[in-house]
């Protein structure tokens, strides 16, 4: 019997691909002739998403074009995020991992280590202890406090106990906190004395909890609870020594178990909690690792939130490859302090840190005196020329100038990473000129484990979040509503969505959400639109739903905020390379006038008084005053305003005919304002000249 065409071309690609795959370096070109089958992009291949449809619409690494990673390449039997801890034990047992400057009490000084096999012993204490207070395998375990050893150590034992770590953190308020321990039916918290009272002020609302564990504590200052509440409290220090007094084999988990549920803040209504597997984990740091490679004299500095997936998936990474890991002091005034004192070798952050970083260095070359800007001017050229030309910069620009702005990050940095929200294209070229080490751009989610895709180390443009992690695939699906289409010349547009190994396992009880994102074969869709730049890179261009993230990685949803501000006819605008919002306010003339007359204002035209800087104020103090009676946060007040005449109407283009606003359309049509508002704010801000 005959096969079908399609499995007659599936056999075809794979008699090519199979001989391409040998030769990992020329990748498809072994045999011209799989051009056929395969359509390669530079850092992507494209394939049909069924051979049926003959549309080349799914795109993979160009490091991994036949078979989606899985697992290290190196390292295969790795399958899980213990026994990842357990390799690097092996390997590693000696090595510098955990350091703090803190001290016991409570003083900064140089940082003291604890090496990868006394963290391995701690973690089995902590496991044990758990065992020793009768926790059962598969309980979900809170960690309510910032970056330190003991936060590590104890997700640590959750993966060799096979219990389930959830994240809790402030940010989230109290509201959101007691939810979480409720809807995953925490049974044990870790905390800090800080959040202890937080967490005793509402015992009685969390009644799963059963073990409180106090790190940082000290035994005689911890309060014993009535046995009626069933509650324990101990110390850290204590249920370390219950647990090396009654030391128990682990209970390591599969692939396929639950690592975390890691809670996103979500913009509107309650957490949802994104269920991963160790597998999940795994599969990202693997493919995401196929491009770098660290060793264990790198050094990293923790201060990200270890709450968040982005730092989740760094400690992941550090494991594997033996880094040593540093943390902060817990505040990020000081930040720069312990880069100095730590040195680091690896530096991830957020597009705000790195924008404060560029200001301050730009406004220090300024005020620097002529001689100093000219010559900090001649060496960022030279420099910049050189790279672009593929060429080695000469030596003699770092030690002249860049040597002592690398210093401000501890002098060592070597290669640099950015997430969270779009990092600008002048910002990533200037930290490449003065730091000199490799710097690339990802982009990723809670839901797929983190990264999603990349830039590669050699790739010298920017703007774009480069190509696909070897661990998922990535197409872009249409979304005629907002104009975007796999058609749109010059580069096909759409909604990005993902599929592989890294994907969640769904929304924490909460199966309508999941579904609301994961479509019957398996595609996540993440909402944010891209679209395909030559090469095969990925260029994110919007949002579908219209939530934008600020600078520093905090969500906006305009409509809540619009509804807050409603009284004042209002439109929130934001571009997410900046980290604060303006408002294009459409105002009611006959308010404006009455507003006018009784502050005595004299004006010629309406159209006068809406420049009149009094008039801004005056809105801008409504509208914070509209803020604060709904609570808003902190990042979702306005920072300034622009008052039009003009309303929002069908006619000009900025409704839809259920009278909702247009954003990219009102985006563009105000961009000169909007333009206007960002380049004043970011000259009264004073915040970006301390580093």
């Amino acid at each position: 019997m005959d096969s079908t065409p399609a499995q007659r071309r599936l056999q075809a690609i794979h008699g090519h691909l199979t001989t391409a795959a040998v030769d990992s370096e020329s990748l498809l070109r072994p045999n011209l002739t799989a051009g056929e089958f395969v359509s390669e992009q530079g850092y992507s291949v494209v394939l049909p998403e069924k051979l049926q449809t003959g549309k080349w619409n799914v795109y993979r690494s160009a490091r991994s074009p036949l078979k989606l990673v899985s697992r290290f390449p190196d390292h295969p039997e790795i399958g899980t995020l213990h026994d990842n801890f357990v390799h690097a034990v092996d390997t590693f047992r000696d090595y510098k991992y955990l350091g703090t400057r803190i001290r016991v009490d409570g003083t900064v000084g140089e940082y003291k280590w604890m090496t990868y096999g006394e963290a391995s012993t701690a973690r089995s204490a902590i496991g044990s202890g758990l065992i020793y207070h009768g926790i059962p395998k598969g309980a979900c375990i809170g960690l309510y406090f910032i970056n330190r050893p003991e936060w590590l150590i104890v997700d640590h034992a959750c993966s060799a106990y096979s219990y389930i770590s959830v994240p809790l953190y402030d940010t989230l308020g109290p509201d959101a906190v007691k939810y979480i321990v409720n809807h995953a039916v925490l049974q044990v918290i870790f905390c800090v004395p800080e959040t202890l009272n937080s967490l005793l002020s509402f015992l009685a609302d969390i009644p799963t909890v059963r073990l409180i564990v106090v790190v940082g504590g000290i035994d005689d200052q911890i309060p014993s609870l009535p046995s009626s509440t069933g509650v324990k409290v101990v110390t850290y220090s204590k249920l370390l020594s219950q647990g090396r007094s009654s030391l128990q084999p682990f209970f390591p988990p599969e692939p396929e178990d639950v690592a975390t549920i890691c809670y996103t803040s979500g913009t509107t209504g309650t957490p949802k909690g994104a269920v991963l597997t160790h597998g999940n984990l795994i599969a990202n740091i693997a493919g995401a690792t196929m491009a770098i490679k660290f060793y264990p004299s790198d050094v990293y500095i923790s201060y990200l939130p270890l709450a968040h997936i982005y730092e989740r998936a760094n400690q992941v990474m550090t494991v594997y490859f033996g880094v040593a890991v540093g943390f902060y002091q817990g505040d990020n005034l000081k930040l720069m302090d312990d880069m100095t004192a730590l040195r680091p070798t690896i530096f991830c952050s957020v597009p705000r840190l790195y924008n404060r970083i560029y200001a301050g260095i730009t406004n220090a070359v300024k005020t620097s005196g002529v001689l100093r800007e000219r010559l900090f001017n001649a060496a960022y050229n030279a420099k910049k020329q050189a790279l672009l030309s593929g060429k080695n910069p000469s030596p003699m620009w770092d030690r002249l100038v860049f040597n002592k702005i690398k210093a401000k990050l501890g002098g060592r940095v070597r290669f640099m990473a950015s997430g969270a929200s779009p990092l600008s294209p002048d910002v990533m070229e200037f930290l490449r000129i003065c730091f000199g080490g490799e710097v690339s751009e990802g982009y990723g989610m809670t839901e797929t484990s983190c990264v999603i895709s990349s830039m590669d180390g050699d790739d010298n443009l920017s703007g774009h979040v480069g190509s696909p992690n070897p661990a998922c695939e990535i197409k872009l699906v249409d979304v005629p509503e907002m104009n975007y289409t796999s058609e749109d010349q010059p580069y096909p547009r759409g909604e990005i969505c993902v599929r592989g190994p890294i994907i969640f396992q769904g929304y924490h009880k909460d199966e309508v959400q999941t579904r609301e994102v994961v479509d019957e074969d398996g595609w996540l869709h993440t909402g944010d639109i891209g679209l395909w730049s030559p090469g095969g890179r990925l260029k994110i261009i919007d949002r579908k739903k219209n939530i934008f993230k600020l600078a520093q990685g905090e969500y906006i949803a305009p409509e809540k905020i619009e509804n807050v501000y409603a009284k004042c006819k209002f439109v929130a605008q934001c571009d997410s390379l900046n980290s604060s919002l303006v408002a294009i306010v459409s105002v009611d003339p006959d308010v404006l006038k009455a507003w006018a007359d009784s502050e005595g204002i004299k004006y010629q035209d309406l159209g006068q008084l809406c420049n009149d800087p009094r008039a801004r104020a005056a809105v801008l103090a409504d509208l914070d005053a509209l803020g604060r009676e709904a609570q808003l946060r902190g990042f979702e007040f306005v920072k300034a305003v622009t008052l039009v005449l003009e309303p929002f109407t069908l006619e000009n283009g900025l409704l839809t005919p259920t009278f909702k606003i247009k954003r990219p359309q009102a985006k563009e049509y105000f961009a000169k304002e909007i333009s206007t508002m960002y380049s004043e704010l970011s000259t009264s801000d004073p915040a970006p000249s301390k580093l």
